[in-house]
């Protein structure tokens, strides 16, 4: 959603971000006129696809390999205060999606990993899948994935790795599509598994809910904070929080969806979600 994306912040500021990826959305505002993007990423692959793409740019662009837990953090080490704006695209993206080696999908064999900086510390998703109980497996699955066969699902996971440890992307594709069947031509029945364990692998909530408090305070009066959400846990969380900041009004009062001509060029975003705020000036009510 390049298009929304820079309509919001376009303004000649600085804009931070948080979640920079390979380069795609800070590319369209710095050639929109944009000052300068600071880009921050966990995954040093991405920040460093980010880095060779934004090259041209020179000093306008600024790489920072952290998450966006600690987006309050790297502003005060860079000395930057009252930005324009500030930009998360959540969820997985297309470059650690298509690399098998990484773990996120399960179209193609791969290691169970999903760590999003591949050498963060933290549970990969082989030992959430091998290690967990099967209530915490089947809670994860309901909770993060929103699917409603949880319980079967964590009940077969059990039964397969009583056998032998599941250590790749489509064994645990397999070991789920055969617990709750596949229908022809539907999703993948793996979908919402894999999501759910890619979301308690990097804590994907938390540092949303950390975050965004961080991000409405680097704003200065006028600046905006535009949220991409993937799915509906992640939108109500941005939804709530832009309702009740005080110091934030609500720009988008129904989230903003990508149209045909992009899903037509990309079909991975049929469920984002965009919303926006903008930083009110002190004493002003939301």
């Amino acid at each position: 959603m390049a298009t929304e994306v820079v309509e919001l912040l376009a303004g000649g500021g600085l804009v931070v971000d948080a979640t920079v990826g390979e380069g795609g959305h800070a590319e369209a505002l710095l050639e929109d006129g944009v000052a300068s993007v600071v880009g921050l990423d966990r995954d040093p692959e991405a920040l460093a696809e980010a880095s060779e793409r934004l090259g041209r740019f020179g000093a306008r662009f600024r790489p920072v390999l952290a998450r966006f837990s600690r987006i309050g953090e790297e502003a005060r080490r860079l000395g930057l205060a009252a930005v324009g704006g500030v930009l998360f695209d959540l969820g997985v993206s297309s470059m650690q999606l298509d690399r098998p080696e990484r773990g996120f999908g399960y179209r193609a064999p791969g290691p169970l990993d999903m760590r999003m900086g591949p050498r963060e510390e933290g549970p990969t998703a082989a030992e959430v899948v091998n290690r967990y109980p099967e209530h915490e497996l089947a809670r994860i699955i309901f909770e993060y994935g929103e699917e409603r066969q949880a319980r079967r699902i964590a009940r077969a996971i059990v039964r397969a790795r009583a056998r032998r440890p599941i250590e790749t992307t489509d064994e645990l594709a397999g070991v789920v599509a055969a617990a709750v069947g596949r229908r022809p031509g539907g999703p993948h029945p793996a979908r919402r598994t894999f999501q759910a364990i890619r979301i308690e692998v990097n804590g994907e909530l938390a540092e949303l809910a950390a975050s965004l408090p961080q991000a409405a305070s680097l704003l200065g009066p006028g600046g905006r904070l535009v949220v991409i959400a993937y799915h509906s846990l992640e939108d109500r969380a941005v939804k709530r929080f832009l309702r009740d900041e005080p110091s934030l009004a609500v720009l988008t009062k129904r989230p903003a969806r990508p149209g045909p001509a992009e899903l037509e060029r990309n079909p991975r975003a049929r469920s984002a979600r965009l919303r926006a705020a903008e930083r009110t000036v002190p004493g002003e009510a939301a």
